[in-house]
């Protein structure tokens, strides 16, 4: 099967599954509560639908990479719902601390029920990935499923460590290129390791090939991040869905902005002077480009994309499944275009 004859067969089970744990979890007594839950997910309110749901590309990492490792992807499906939960809890609290007003272009569950409910509601979020991934034991063998909830728990604390730095830096004036790679290991990549690993401890993968696996969706969220910094500032809006000028307008370190920060004395003048009105934007970019800026962060997001191809061909021992991860991590990081 090729990737998307895989996305049309697990994409459909992960959001039954999905539902299956809200429901399970949240009494009827409280069906407010689970409402909330079942409106960030994007089933419920106004606007719900695919765009609601968003992706899904976490399970999806983990699923393909049972396939790739040799295994089948319907045991790991527990473990898939279980990351999918956690990435959609760190978002309910993302959007409070950020005071983002929209979500894939629906209110923030803080804007609609408050920041109080909003905090609760994400806490449950987070419950319930771990009630999903007790049914690990129930499937797999006890050794297994613990390795798997350790997996799960040191991501969890490397998203709070990478949400740290980035709440941190964004009250700095200034910091390096090196303070940038820990924060997005944290906040993107930390997670993305975790599922591929995830998959592959279901299929009873060898340690060896875990640690590729993981090797692979680390540098994968690296690479991705950087491709996503690019894109806020170079690519085109009708693909990436928002303006060129609004990371640059909301002050956001991206990587290209750091390079240029410590590396062009004209363009940290200018930074430090306080924030970038829209008609500076062209400007902006262009002292940007002239900063070497954009050809860094090209460089980095390139290498870091071939790493993580290479560790992913020392990883998979399935065909289909290594093709199918293969061009999924080429639709991810191949966005420019």
């Amino acid at each position: 099967m090729n990737l998307d004859q895989y996305i049309r067969l697990m994409l459909p089970a992960v959001e039954e599954e999905l539902k299956r744990v809200v429901k399970d979890g949240v009494s009827d007594e409280v069906i407010g509560l689970r409402l909330m839950l079942s409106y960030h997910m994007g089933w419920e309110g106004e606007g719900a639908g695919l765009e609601a749901q968003g992706k899904r590309i976490r399970p999806l990492l983990v699923l393909l990479s049972a396939v790739a490792a040799g295994g089948g992807w319907e045991q790991a499906l527990p473990a898939a719902v279980s990351v999918e939960l956690v990435h959609n809890f760190s978002l309910i609290h993302d959007d409070i601390q950020d005071c983002s007003e929209t979500r894939r272009g629906r209110p923030t569950v803080w804007v609609r029920w408050g920041v109080a409910q909003a905090i609760n509601s994400g806490d449950l979020m987070f419950t319930l990935a771990f009630y999903s991934l007790n049914k690990l034991f129930l499937s797999g063998s006890p050794a297994a499923a613990l390795e798997a909830s350790r997996i799960l728990q040191e991501a969890c604390i490397d998203l709070t460590r990478g949400q740290y730095l980035d709440l941190l830096y964004a009250e700095r004036k200034e910091i390096g290129v090196s303070d940038y790679w820990p924060m997005v290991g944290g906040k993107t990549a930390a997670l993305l390791s975790a599922a591929v690993g995830l998959g592959a401890l279901s299929a009873g993968a060898s340690m060896e090939r875990r640690q590729s696996f993981r090797k692979y969706g680390y540098t994968l969220g690296l690479a991705f991040q950087a491709w996503d910094d690019w894109l806020g500032l170079w690519g085109d809006p009708l693909i990436t869905g928002k303006s060129n000028a609004s990371d640059l307008i909301a002050g956001k370190k991206t990587l290209p902005v750091i390079y240029a920060l410590n590396s062009d004395a004209v363009f940290r003048e200018r930074w430090l002077k306080g924030p970038i009105h829209s008609e500076e934007v062209p400007t902006i970019s262009e002292m940007l480009i002239k900063s070497g800026a954009k050809e860094y962060t090209e460089k980095e997001a390139t290498r870091l994309t071939d790493e993580a191809l290479v560790a992913l061909e020392q990883a998979a021992q399935n065909e289909d499944g290594l093709q199918a991860l293969r061009e999924l991590t080429h639709r991810l990081l191949g966005r420019k275009n």
